[in-house]
């Protein structure tokens, strides 16, 4: 008896396609700003490359911290601060549970894991649903929404609604990129398969298989002899994909990657000149899903161009940054060496550059934005904007402003005519959005700040990280603090603090940094703290925290108050520690 598929319909207010690091940033905060949100992810686990499935540290425009104080903040920073503090191990798996469990503390999302898009419904320019094909289930899960945002990186809704989008690298004349080839071609960037060794106390033998490739020296291998004389993790260079279709080809690419994986290792275990070095070493883990750099890109209303980025971005309508060089890979990829090119080539960026709120919505699908690798670029543009740190700063930016959207019953378009109110909620959700200040309460403006040591008034200047030469925080020791005191006693609803988490430390987890990377919460981050309220003359103790893993920290008060106090009594080890902002409303 032939049995029909089920069908369980969802009706919410924003569905997010992709749980990557940009779809997970989008998804939390569309819902943090009071929005019903399904999350559809066609993996078991999130995180897209950064997952257990690829492993890939995410970078952004701190550039490994060689830009100081540039870290991606908002709720990337949150995932890796909670990281930081239940997975010292680096264990790739229990990073998979960190973004799991955060995402499903959302009482707003609904969560569609091994949920794959593949059809979508439209009326005229309007998407009206998605469908996905869960495959633990067998259930099409088919989701009504009034706003989509597809982080899913190969731009899955794109072909299914008619969206607008490119697949490619320009001409150098269309956009007068310089770093552009002279004729539009269809070639990407490539995708890569890793690999994971382990050492072992006794001699470890590999015997490759027959369908592994061959590399007898050196000079066979992308960056020669030095390029591999590290091997704990695997190298980015083993990439395949630019000459051929970076989405159709996938499964056949993976298949070759596979190959060159286990001859790279046959070579360094067994051809290479520096093979006593690997003797003990064996294999642990091997990538079966290939990392992908590029396939489609949207096209926006605006499209970011490799201009654009080395005169920083200074766009009216900045929502997000980055700062990652423009990092265009090779399209023959590991077969680059054969013609004697280079695997990638680094042109120079400013970090930070911002990117405007117009590379995030559709051009010609009223209800469709996107974040990550498929956001509104050129080829060029996206070489520095497809980086995870980045797609972080792009999924928060189009999630909030899906939820302004929806506040207000408008169009993604529409909030361009609200995009103060964007900017300042993402900086009051802790992003960070170059050259915009985030604006104080005027409670917190008016009131007397004092301190007990040094100048607090940084806490209010509206910039909340360090950027140049100047702090923009106020620095204090274990039992200092700081308060405001109104003109009179009047109702407080909140305070926000904006903590030190070292913005210029290494904290993305990553095996290939390890020598710097930290594996505990900063020294300088505040551990132990309490906020006071002073009433009818009298301080009292309102709130202590104990074991603090958070930069930004918020909580409601409702209390009326003369007078209200920092007190930070415990760090994680450092003599000093930052407060970047401390405001009330």
């Amino acid at each position: 008896m032939k049995e029909k598929l089920k069908i369980e319909t969802h009706n919410v207010d924003i569905c997010v396609v992709g749980g990557g690091m940009a779809g997970i940033c989008a998804a939390i905060s569309a819902a943090r700003n009071g929005c019903r949100v399904v999350l559809m992810h066609d993996r078991p686990v999130l995180g897209g490359n950064s997952s257990s499935e690829c492993r890939v540290h995410i970078c952004g425009a701190d550039r490994n911290t060689r830009i100081k104080n540039m870290r991606e903040t908002g709720v990337l920073e949150e995932l890796r601060l909670e990281n930081l503090s239940r997975n010292p191990n680096r264990s790739y798996s229990i990073w998979d549970l960190v973004l799991f469990e955060k995402v499903k503390a959302e009482q707003n999302i609904t969560l569609l894991l091994n949920c794959s898009c593949f059809d979508a419904e439209t009326d005229a320019n309007i998407i009206v649903s998605v469908s996905g094909w869960q495959t633990t289930t067998q259930i099409v899960h088919r989701v009504y929404a009034k706003i989509y945002i597809d982080c899913s990186g190969d731009a899955i809704v794109a072909p299914l609604t008619g969206a607008l989008y490119r697949m490619g690298r320009e001409a150098r004349d269309e956009f007068n990129e310089s770093h552009a080839p002279k004729k539009s071609d269809s070639n990407t960037m490539g995708m890569t398969c890793m690999f994971m060794a382990r050492e072992y106390e006794t001699a470890q033998k590999f015997e490759p298989p027959s369908y592994a490739y061959r590399f007898e020296t050196c000079d066979q291998l992308p960056y020669g002899k030095q390029g591999h004389s590290w091997f704990e993790m695997g190298y980015w260079w083993i990439e395949l994909g630019g000459e051929y279709h970076s989405i159709y080809d996938t499964e056949k690419l993976r298949d070759e990657l596979v190959k060159i994986v286990l001859g790279v290792w046959d070579h360094i275990k067994n051809r290479c000149p520096l093979k006593h070095k690997a003797k003990n070493w064996a294999l642990e883990w091997l990538q079966f899903l290939p990392a992908k750099r590029e396939s489609r890109r949207y096209i926006g209303e605006y499209i970011l161009t490799q201009n654009d980025i080395e005169s920083e971005g200074k766009f009216h309508d900045i929502v997000a940054y980055g700062g990652w060089p423009m990092d265009d890979h090779h399209p023959a990829g590991f077969f680059s060496v054969k013609i004697k090119a280079p695997s990638t080539t680094f042109y120079p960026s400013p970090s930070p550059y911002g990117i405007p709120y117009r590379c995030l919505f559709s051009k010609n699908i009223k209800n469709l934005m996107f974040a990550g690798r498929n956001a509104s670029c050129t080829h060029i543009a996206m070489s520095s904007t497809r980086v995870m740190g980045t797609g972080c700063s792009m999924g928060q930016a189009a999630g909030t402003a899906a939820a302004i959207a929806i506040k207000k019953s408008i169009m993604p378009e529409g909030v361009l005519k609200h995009i103060h109110l964007l900017q300042q909620t993402l900086l009051y959700d802790d992003a960070y959005i170059p050259y915009i200040k985030q604006q104080m309460p005027e409670l917190t403006q008016l009131a007397r700040l004092d301190a007990s040591r040094g100048n607090p008034e940084p806490v209010r200047d509206g910039i909340n990280r360090p950027v140049g030469q100047h702090s923009h925080g106020w620095n204090c020791q274990e039992k200092d603090w700081i308060s405001y005191t109104f003109q009179k006693e009047i109702l407080v609803n909140k305070v926000t603090l904006i903590l030190d988490s070292g913005l210029n430390k290494l904290i993305a987890m990553s095996h290939l940094q390890k020598d710097h990377q930290l594996v505990t919460l900063p020294d300088t981050m505040p551990r132990q703290f309490k906020i006071d309220i002073k009433q009818n003359g009298r301080w009292k103790s309102l709130v202590r925290i104990q074991n603090n893993n958070q930069r930004l920290f918020r909580c409601e008060i409702k209390q009326k108050a003369s007078d209200i106090r920092f007190v930070l009594e415990k760090t994680y080890g450092a003599k000093t520690s930052c407060v970047y902002a401390f405001y009330c409303e």
